[in-house]
């Protein structure tokens, strides 16, 4: 049916893929919303937001096989170029009207804070009139371009109009696409080793401990500007009464973070002015709604943060049994996280040994592909027959011309999907998008709208960039070319800019590839405290941040992970260490003040242990608490210590390894037995 000359089995299929991109991306929405109390107004925009961006995965190989068909009359899947043409109309125009007008409006409707919707609305078109105000201003300088170059005609003002949002599109697109070429393999790669991963999970998160924690405090300072606004019965504030009132069942202070009676002792005073307008109330609850989805991300980021971690060191620590245990699910995991298949031993051997060489054998081939994609962009402008996609989709090299058929639409789609996954990779890891983050059932409204509408945007300057990549015979006769590209080619800025400009991926690849965002931090003077700053100290020694996180989430497990950081008591047990994702979902208890793990005190063994061995530990607490004088810091950085002292240079061989301080009490992690 694939290879049918007949449009009818490629229409069957085609109808398939729409069901099935339609279902994946309503398990999309409900993995980050939830669809019962989610308005309808937020989700069908939302759905179609994404829905048509990735019906475009297959749109794009659909229309190359269509014009380019095989020597044989077989074409794969195809369509008449009537239904490619109201397709891409279709999708085009929506997609359009989504990201440049309804998607923005919506967003800042969801987040005016005013009650009424005709408020709601007057506030969402004055924030959106100066970012249109802007994208008007810079149309007219185009528009006075356009028609000089190609005459006052309606064909050149929606070229003008279609060039814009392209160009625009393919400048965010090509940057956030060339740094997720590099962090995607690059992050497999780390993965693969589990104790850098677990070192790593652990040195983030002092950060992310703290950012959670200051989310809470302005939480607390709104809902206590809530609180006096409540004991007010008189003045102006009785107009509002009743919004008053649904602002506290919105904090509901008793109910909510009972974990934080104790800090609120420490918030400063807050004041509300003597007379309440409607702005007043609406900034209030703006404000509040923002801090409570920032409260849910870092709790939410938090909470992952110490899964992962009590998960890794199970791992790492199950090399010692050859067991892995799994102890009771977590109530938020999935039927594939609570489905056990695996024996102990298999657990261990998937796990330790076969996950890690799968990751690097990934990070591998998706490593090669971002250099495919990376080198067609700087060679198509030279010789598009020398680009690798090229010559992987378009099929038959011995015809007089290019040839598309099944297994070359499979790659292109492949490809695209790849690039994508690029771009919107990059977007949930760069944190410049005013604190908006995407959360599992708890992502607010706003966030939601502005990821989608990113989607949105990326989606057809990426898809066409990719068809710039075959040779012009084979992408020119294309119905996507003739509805877009002739357009965006309406003029010679606009064609040079559309070959020239994806030479400039070698920056953001760059900067990515030799980290000189850090580099760029340090040459600044800023603080270095992300992943990408540990790019020159993988182990993190000498910052402190990787103990401190470690006694942060031991705290938060509440001691559990204390046996697991014994290598005997590992050994000794029969089963092995068990990962208690069910204490990770529960309610936290308040933490105590932060410690400096790089000095805390080790605590001394048991009751049963020996003279020598808890003499042992006192002189290496005894030792470790001791600050050492800056001057003397500074000439120890260039000595290097003999190996006989840990001062071995292996990887993994961290400080405490030598055999003195294994005297002490130190094991081959150097650590101390607790």
């Amino acid at each position: 049916m694939l290879l049918s000359s007949a449009p009818i089995g490629s229409e069957i299929f085609a109808g398939i893929c729409l069901i099935v991109i339609s279902l994946a991306v309503i398990l999309v929405l409900r993995y980050y919303l939830p669809l019962r109390t989610t308005p309808a107004y937020i989700l069908v925009p939302i759905f179609f937001a994404l829905a048509l961006p990735t019906s475009i995965v297959f749109l794009v190989p659909i229309d190359l096989a269509s014009s380019s068909g095989t020597d044989d009359g077989t074409r794969g899947i195809w369509l008449q170029e009537g239904a490619l043409l109201v397709s891409w109309r279709i999708t085009y125009w929506l997609t359009f009207g989504l990201t440049w007008f309804i998607l923005p409006i919506l967003a800042e409707f969801s987040d005016a804070g005013h009650r009424d919707v005709q408020a709601k609305l007057m506030y969402s078109l004055r924030s959106n009139a100066k970012y249109q105000a802007m994208v008007f201003g810079s149309g007219i300088l185009g528009l006075i371009y356009v028609f000089i170059s190609a005459g006052a005609t309606p064909t050149s003002l929606k070229g003008l109009i279609m060039a814009l949002a392209y160009v625009w599109g393919l400048i965010l697109a090509i940057y956030l696409m060339g740094h997720g070429l590099v962090a995607i393999p690059r992050s497999l790669f780390r993965k693969a080793n589990i104790s850098e991963s677990l070192r790593r999970i652990q040195a983030s998160a002092p950060k992310i401990h703290e950012s959670m924690e200051d989310s809470i405090e302005r939480l607390e300072v709104l809902e206590a500007q809530v609180m006096l606004l409540s004991q007010r019965k008189t003045g102006t504030a009785m107009h509002f009464q009743e919004w008053i009132e649904e602002l506290g069942e919105l904090c509901n202070l008793p109910e909510s973070r009972p974990r934080t009676t104790s800090r609120r002792l420490s918030i400063p005073a807050v004041s509300v002015p003597t007379v309440i307008t409607e702005n007043y109330l609406a900034d209030l609850t703006r404000s509040l709604t923002r801090a409570r989805h920032k409260r849910i991300r870092y709790m939410d980021e938090w909470d992952r943060l110490v899964q992962n971690s009590v998960a890794t060191q199970a791992i790492l620590d199950s090399a010692a049994s050859k067991k892995l245990e799994i102890g009771a699910s977590s109530p938020r995991a999935s039927f594939f996280e609570r489905l056990t298949v695996f024996t102990p031993y298999t657990r261990y051997l998937y796990y330790y040994h076969m996950v890690p060489y799968m990751r690097i054998l990934s990070g591998g081939v998706l490593s090669v592909a971002s250099v495919c994609i990376v080198w067609s962009e700087v060679i198509k402008l030279v010789n598009s027959n020398l680009s690798v996609i090229s010559r992987t989709v378009v099929h038959h090299p011995n015809s007089d011309r290019g040839q598309i058929g099944f297994p070359g639409q499979m790659i292109a789609a492949l490809w695209i999907f790849y690039m994508c996954a690029a771009a919107l990779t990059s977007m949930t890891e760069v944190k410049v998008w005013r604190g908006r983050a995407l959360v599992r059932r708890n992502t607010g409204y706003e966030s939601a709208f502005w990821y989608a509408m990113q989607v949105a945007r990326l989606s057809v300057p990426l898809s066409y960039n990719f068809m710039t990549f075959l040779t012009p015979d084979v992408y020119e006769k294309t119905v996507f070319y003739k509805f877009l590209g002739k357009l965006i080619n309406l003029t010679p800025l606009g064609s040079g800019f559309d070959y020239l400009f994806p030479i400039f991926i070698l920056i953001p690849v760059s900067a990515a590839l030799f980290n000189l965002y850090g580099k760029a931090k340090r040459a600044l003077g800023f603080s270095l405290d992300d992943e990408s700053d540990d790019e020159e100290n993988v182990t993190g020694y000498g910052t402190g941040g990787w103990r401190e996180g470690r006694d942060l989430i031991e705290r938060e497990v509440g001691g559990s992970l204390a046996h697991l950081r014994n290598p005997q008591s590992v050994a000794s047990g029969s089963n092995g260490p068990a990962i208690a994702a069910s204490n990770l979902g529960a309610s936290r208890s308040s933490p105590p003040p932060r410690v400096n793990a790089s000095v805390q005190p080790h605590v001394s063994g048991g009751e049963d242990e020996g003279f020598f061995g808890s003499f042992g530990h006192r002189v290496r607490n005894t030792i470790d608490t001791i600050e050492t004088p800056d001057w003397i810091q500074g000439i120890s950085e260039g000595i290097k210590k003999p190996k006989w002292m840990g001062g071995d240079d292996r990887p993994g061989h961290s400080r405490g390894e030598g055999s003195v301080t294994r005297l002490f009490g130190g094991n081959q992690d150097g650590r101390v037995r607790l």
